[in-house]
């Protein structure tokens, strides 16, 4: 064992470690690593994830679900051909197969447009005073054939682009009520009163401007969010294209479910003297057709023949029904903070409702 000196002391012995410790460290490593792989066995002994699980036990779900269908189709059977059911079943088809053509072409035609058209040529067509931008961008939402769905992502990248926010927001709000999807399927739900037509079109770009212009004189820059990047980043047109198709099919196309299955509802089960006395009001049949607007959530391309079955209710409450809906619904909220902010759908939403409801009593007053 080497020695050393140190100063005037005597020679002082340098000590190394212990190997009995070194050798007791590497039997805990040891010990350590061959737990491990006893966990990981009996991890695997345990059986599939429990995701996949439910995954491989779909099937089996889905067969029990139709077994239980096929036990029970006398009873099925008999509540189907109840009267009630019946109508409420007659209600629900129609408002189907004459709303989903329309879905289907608007659904193509606004993925088309939102894949292969740049938004630079939106930014390029409007005027660079915002005042004056705001009812072109307005007007120029009839270019966009599709539902707010498809409104939302655009009106993102107009604001991304450097577009004003008040235009893009002007874009946001009359894309999905004044296209010309939307307007002829309000002609067809409404074949005896063509004038609901030009009363929907006024109605949804007053409204649409005056949100242009009111977000231009009173919002601020720190309410409002732009998108970080665009909606179909790195991806080819081809994947992009059936991306959105798919996207807003499984969105308009499930709420467009729930609004033919509430038309049927109010049609077939509500009783007949509760939804006189709503339509007796004029007030309260406004109010409630536009509250029924925002929780249905239909699609825009969809909405008039929902409406359309609403006959115990007036044309106006019905107009307020179809100005509402495209402008403001659940989705569309959630969709708005999602793109620009909850601060900035928190403020916008709410103006936006009350300013629909208002234009659109007044627009059916004088129009209808």
């Amino acid at each position: 064992m080497p020695v050393r000196t140190t100063g005037g002391t005597g020679p002082v012995a340098t000590t190394k470690p212990a190997p009995q410790e070194t050798e007791e460290v590497d039997k805990v490593d040891k010990v350590d690593k061959v737990d491990k792989v006893d966990e990981t066995d009996e991890t695997d002994d345990l059986g599939p994830d429990p995701d996949e699980a439910r995954h491989l036990n779909s099937p089996l779900l889905l067969t029990l679900l139709l077994l239980t269908a096929v036990m029970l189709q006398d009873p099925i059977r008999g509540a189907l051909s109840a009267p009630v059911m019946q109508s409420w079943m007659t209600v629900f088809v129609a408002v189907l197969v004459q709303a989903l053509p329309f879905l289907v072409l608007g659904v193509l035609l606004s993925a088309a447009i939102a894949v292969f058209v740049p938004p630079s040529f939106f930014a390029r067509a409007l005027p660079k005073r915002p005042a004056l931008a705001v009812p072109v961008a307005g007007a120029a939402g009839a270019v966009l054939p599709g539902c707010e769905c498809a409104s939302v992502p655009v009106a993102g990248a107009l604001v991304r682009r450097g577009v004003t926010p008040a235009a893009a927001l002007a874009f946001l709000l009359s894309a999905p009520a004044i296209n010309p999807i939307v307007l002829t399927a309000t002609a067809v739900a409404f074949p005896g009163a063509p004038e609901m037509v030009l009363a929907r079109f006024v109605a949804s770009l007053l409204v649409a401007c005056a949100m242009g212009w009111l977000w231009h004189r009173l919002g601020r820059t720190d309410w409002l969010r732009p998108p970080d990047r665009p909606s179909y980043d790195g991806r080819g047109k081809g994947a992009a294209f059936w991306g959105s198709v798919r996207h807003d099919v499984m969105h308009a196309g499930g709420f467009l479910v729930v609004g033919a299955m509430a038309a049927a509802t109010l049609k077939a089960v509500v009783p007949e003297e509760w939804l006189r006395a709503a339509a007796g009001n004029p007030v309260l049949s406004v109010l409630a057709l536009a509250v029924l607007a925002v929780l249905l959530s239909i699609c825009s391309e969809a909405d008039a023949f929902v409406a359309a079955s609403l006959t115990q209710f007036s044309l106006t409450a019905r107009l307020t029904f179809l100005v509402v809906g495209p402008m403001i619904d659940l989705k569309l909220f959630a969709m708005q903070a999602g793109t620009f902010g909850r601060a900035f759908a928190l403020r916008f939403a709410p103006a936006t409702f009350a300013l629909a409801v208002v234009v659109s009593a007044l627009t059916g007053t004088v129009l209808l």
